[in-house]
Parts: structure tokens; sequence; C-alpha cells
């Protein structure tokens, strides 16, 4: 098979459309072969473990995976439904050689995907994933007789990942009236028990999955459910996750939306406080916003800025050794404790944050001034020659007109014909102004 299989996030697309049962089986044999081989095993079996969201998709999808790694040889560890960050925390504590994830994360229902993490719970990078590419359809030696993969399932996985992220909590969480949108995904049983574990006084919505309602309307990408929950119980905060749990946005008592970046600077100086901020540096992508740069600023940490993607934000922490990053969209990871984002895990420690201060999350999150943002899409331009020097220029005359007080960023869509324009200004009004004048030279300069 030729061509570019695995995005940003794995494979990902319409289930039974993009996403069928026969790639899924061949995915899962060309990636046993692959990631096996680094291991170097010598008669040793090497071990699997598969996890899913709710998706009804993912039934199916999950055995083919199952059938792809058991027919090259790996005995396979069923999780069943569990958080990405749960598969990847037992890929490693297990000792698995391979961990896959069936999810297509906070994309709608009928969507679906296939993600691989290495030995560990790492992530895979570009190089894994182009020679797991190279294999798909192609023959190979199939193992035989008892040489096949044994397959059983997992029943304590839940309760062990659960067991993780209540060691991670260092006071007791009683007093805090909290509501959880579990998206009606992979953190529907997980997510209330583990923080009704921890002594909040925990109510959870769209916890119920049929297999159909993943994402629908609720989560992280529809905050209405979670914002009209808080304000109606008279919650102290509101957390929502995505269909596989490794994202995490809020609300406080008020009702106002906490993001990622806003997130990501309460622990951040939580952990500076307590003198755990490795390099007392946060990774963060080029989307966060100037104002959460500048809070860091004020407080003696600086901010390394990636390309938009959480493997971008992994791979820069990873170069450093930084022990905090994450996206605008709640994507946070905390490497002391995980290996990918991890919803829950935020939520846990926002929420140990405020019972140590006694602060509100409004109170938390007012550490960051966000900027006014606008973002204009251009399309159907060629996103490859952002680099025209009449382009160029153009973004120089308007960034050197906001200086410090806001930032201008064009960036090519990854698969359209695209230019995005983002600026960020002292008020909404100038924002969109400098916007628009750049959007024109895009479209002037760049148009097919």
């Amino acid at each position: 098979m030729t061509g570019r299989i695995f995005g940003t996030d794995g494979v990902r697309g319409l289930a039974n459309g993009a996403i069928t049962a026969e790639l899924a089986v061949d995915l899962g044999a060309a990636a046993a072969r692959v990631l096996v081989d680094l291991g170097g095993f010598t008669g040793q079996r090497p071990v699997a473990v598969v996890g899913r969201d709710t998706r009804i998709s993912g039934q199916f999808l999950e055995h083919a995976v199952v059938a792809g790694l058991a027919s090259a040889g790996v005995d396979v560890i069923r999780l069943r439904v569990l958080p990405t960050p749960g598969v990847a925390y037992l890929t490693d504590a297990l000792g698995a050689d391979v961990g896959v994830v069936i999810s297509a994360s906070h994309n709608p229902m009928p969507d679906n995907g296939i993600k691989f993490l290495a030995r560990g719970g790492v992530k895979l990078d570009d190089a894994l994933e182009r020679e797991i590419e190279a294999l798909v359809g192609r023959p190979w030696d199939r193992p035989l007789g008892g040489d096949v993969g044994r397959v059983t399932p997992y029943a304590r996985s839940v309760e062990e990942y659960a067991d993780h992220l209540l060691r991670t909590v260092e006071t007791s969480l009683a007093g805090l009236k909290v509501v959880l949108d579990c998206a009606n995904g992979a953190a529907s049983v997980v997510g209330p028990h583990t923080l009704r574990a921890a002594g909040a006084d925990a109510f959870s919505i769209n916890d119920d999955p049929d297999g159909l309602n993943i994402n629908q309307r609720c989560g992280s990408t529809h905050l209405e459910a979670v914002r009209d929950a808080v304000l109606a119980r008279g919650a102290d905060v509101g957390f929502a996750w995505d269909g596989d749990a490794d994202r995490c946005l809020a609300v406080d008592h008020a009702g106002n939306i906490v993001d990622g970046d806003r997130l990501m600077a309460i622990l951040a100086l939580d952990l500076h406080e307590r003198g755990r901020l490795v390099s007392e540096t946060v990774v963060a992508t080029v989307m966060s916003n100037l104002g959460f740069v500048q809070a860091m600023g004020r407080h003696g940490i600086g901010v390394h800025q990636t390309a938009v993607g959480d493997r971008y934000v992994l791979e820069a922490m990873r170069a450093g050794g930084f022990n905090l990053g994450g996206e605008q969209s709640g994507h946070i990871i905390m490497s002391d404790h995980a290996t990918t984002g991890d919803g829950i895990l935020t939520a846990l420690q926002v929420l140990q944050r405020m019972s140590l201060t006694g602060s509100s999350l409004r109170d938390l999150a007012s550490v960051v001034t966000a900027l006014p943002q606008v973002l204009v899409n251009v399309p159907n331009v060629d996103r490859d020659r952002t680099d025209d020097p009449e382009l160029v220029a153009a973004v120089a005359v308007e960034q050197d007109k906001l200086g410090e007080t806001g930032r201008v960023l064009l960036r090519p869509s990854g698969t359209e014909p695209l230019v995005r324009v983002m600026v960020e200004a002292a008020s909404p009004e100038e924002a969109t102004a400098v916007a628009e004048r750049l959007a024109d030279v895009v479209r002037r300069r760049l148009s097919l």
C-alpha cells in the first residue's frame, strides 16, 4: 500500500468508510511486526493492550485490530472501554510492547480512528508510522499453530487506572461541588468514580453512552451543557471531557469558560510555587493566547512554543525534559504522571489547587488576561507560498504597529488550499482590522 494513512494523531476517518475492518486488521499486523521487532525478541511472546471509546464502530474495529495483532503472534489484552491516557498508562504498567487506542477523540460519532503506542505508552514518531504504512498490504510470513497470539480480557483496567490517578492527589477534595460532562464517552465510568474517590462531591452528566451519542451536543466541544448544570446546581466548577478524555475544559461557578491556556497557567503556577516546574518552563503551541505568555512572564515562567498539535508539544517536552505542556483546546500533558494528555488528571490537579489555596476557579484563572483574538480563514489560495515577500513584509508592518500589545500569525492549512490569519490585539476592533488587511493581501498574492 502506498500513500500516507497516518495523520497528526494516528489514523482517523469515517468508520466503515475510510476506516474499515480490513484496514484495521492490516494495521494491527503491520504495527505488531514493526514495534515488536524493536524489542529484539528471542522466544519471549510479545504483548499488546487494546482499548477503545464508546462508539458503536469501536466494537468491530477493536476485534479487527486484535485479530491483526494476534495473527502476527502477539498476545493481546483487551482493556475494553478506557480513556486514551488510561490505555497509555496500562501499556507501561503492564509492560506491554504495543498499545492501541480505537477512538476518534472529539470527532462526531460516525468517525473513528486507530492510534498506536510504543513501549512505555508513548505515541509513535513519524519514522515508525512510515514503517508501519510500508508493511500494510504486503505479503509476510505468518506464524502458524501455537505461534499465533492469545487474546484475554482484563477486568481491572478501570480500577487500576483510577488508582493511578488517585495517587497523584496529595489532599482531599472534600467540600468541592463539581459537575462532570463525560461526553457519553470513555470517561463515563472512570471519571466520576475517580473524582468521588478523591473526595469531591461530583455530579455527572452525559454519562450514559449508547454507542451513538458520544460527543453529541456535549463534552468539551459543546460547553453549554456543563455550564447550565453548574449554574443550576450551584456548583463550584464544571469540567468537560471529550470522547476519549484526553482533553479537559472547564467553567467556573459563574459559568465563565476556562480554556486550556488558563488551566495550564493554573497548573504551571502550582508547580512553580512548589518548586516542581522543570526549568521554570511550560510548553505551549503558537495558538496559545499572548495573554497566557505575558502572564507566565510576570511570574518568571518561560513559554516554549511549538507548532500546533499535541505531538509537537510532547516532542518538545521530551527534548527539553519539561514536565508541563498543552494546548488551548484543553489537551494538557503532565509528564510527571502521564505520557499523553489526560482530562481526568487535569481536573484532579486543578481541584487540588483550588483546595490547597481556598480560591475559586475564577480567581485562579484571572491570572491570564486574554487578548482579543480574531481568526480569518482565507480559502482558495496557495497555502505553500506564505513566504511571499510582499505578504511577509505586510505581516512585519502590522506586527511592528502592534508591538508587544499584539501578535500576528499566518498558518497554512495542512489539508486544504486555505491560509488562516490570526491576530491578537488590545481591542477586538483593532484585531479585526489587522486581520482583514492581511487577509486581503493573502487573497491578492496567493490566489489560485
